[in-house]
């Protein structure tokens, strides 16, 4: 039997991808993170309510060295990106007794299941 060598060639370490970056394991930007998060839990995952406070979280991770320099506009913080004048759904479907495809009345059928069409007609 022979004898299989999986280091042959020269291995080749791949820069991380980008979003990908180190742990705040020193807690530099725990702050900055803590009032982003708790934006979010108050506004309801309403993301572009907490614009701001995401910036300055990214801001801190570029100033401590915890991810690469980037330009913010970039990243979606210009104001040609900013969100303006968006509401919430409010359900008001579902409240008066929607059911999404309640509607459709005919029952579905597989295509093997049709009736096949009388063609001479």
């Amino acid at each position: 039997m022979s004898s299989m060598s999986f280091s042959s060639g020269k291995q080749y370490v791949k820069p991380p991808q980008r979003g990908i970056f180190p742990l705040d394991h020193e807690s530099e930007c725990k702050a900055a993170m803590q009032s982003y998060l708790g934006c979010l839990k108050e506004s309801r995952d309403m993301h572009h309510k907490c614009r701001d406070l995401s910036k300055d979280y990214l801001q801190c991770r570029m100033d401590k060295q915890l991810m690469a320099e980037e330009n913010l506009n970039d990243m979606g913080f210009s104001e040609e990106q900013k969100v303006i004048g968006a509401k919430e759904y409010d359900k008001s479907k579902e409240k008066a007794g929607y059911i999404a495809g309640k509607h459709i009345d005919k029952p579905n059928q597989w295509f093997w299941e049709k009736k096949k069409r009388d063609w001479n007609q």
